[in-house]
């Protein structure tokens, strides 16, 4: 029978990759939203350089994140499955508003639901890499002859749909058993987590 103990589930560099990744994505929305015309308060040319700066460095960022996801076995948090997968989109829908329990609560082997799995394995392979390659466009499209409008709209597609995804990650975080819960265990590294038998040996 599985019980609750308060155990360490985000090691040390999963907490830096992740707050780092998220102040260089909410850098990059911003002078992103700059140079599209969409805000001001701020110079172009320097919203341009700073796009660039953050963007090098979150690439950097993501080699590393890949490195050690491998390097340590974390990668296998993020495989997908339909196991429970209808239960949790029931349960967020309308379950959570009801009082229900969460039907796929993490324990030390999976830390993510099957919810979570699939956006983040979206996330990965598909979000990202379109960020990635369109801004490399984007900067090489005078080189390659591409077309610069298509190149900027789906580069700034490719940026909504990773904006789309931080709010549904920030509202996702103050789901727990507290709304702090989630956030205090990425700032910690620990949480109060389900170990089943197996694990706990």
């Amino acid at each position: 029978m599985a019980e609750k103990q308060y155990v360490k589930i985000f090691a040390r560099f999963e907490r830096f990759w992740h707050w780092t990744q998220a102040a260089l994505v909410l850098g990059l929305l911003v002078t992103g939203a700059r140079l599209h015309g969409l805000i001001g308060g701020f110079d172009w040319q320097a919203a341009f350089g700073l796009h660039l700066i953050m963007a090098g460095l979150i690439i950097v960022l993501w080699i590393f994140a890949i490195f050690w996801h491998f390097t340590t076995g974390q990668w296998q948090h993020y495989i997908p499955t339909f196991r429970n997968l209808r239960a949790v989109i029931r349960y967020y829908g309308w379950g959570i508003f009801t009082g229900e329990t969460h039907p796929a609560k993490p324990t030390i082997r999976r830390k993510h639901n099957p919810l979570q799995r699939l956006s983040y394995l979206f996330l990965k392979l598909v979000i990202n890499p379109a960020i990635w390659i369109t801004g490399i466009m984007y900067l090489t499209v005078n080189l390659t002859g591409l077309d610069l409008f298509t190149v900027a709209w789906t580069h700034v597609v490719a940026a909504y749909a990773m904006a789309i995804f931080v709010v549904i990650h920030v509202y996702m975080a103050t789901t727990g058993e507290t709304v702090s819960a989630y956030l205090r265990a990425m700032i910690t590294g620990y949480d109060w987590v389900a170990v089943d038998n197996d694990e706990a040996r």
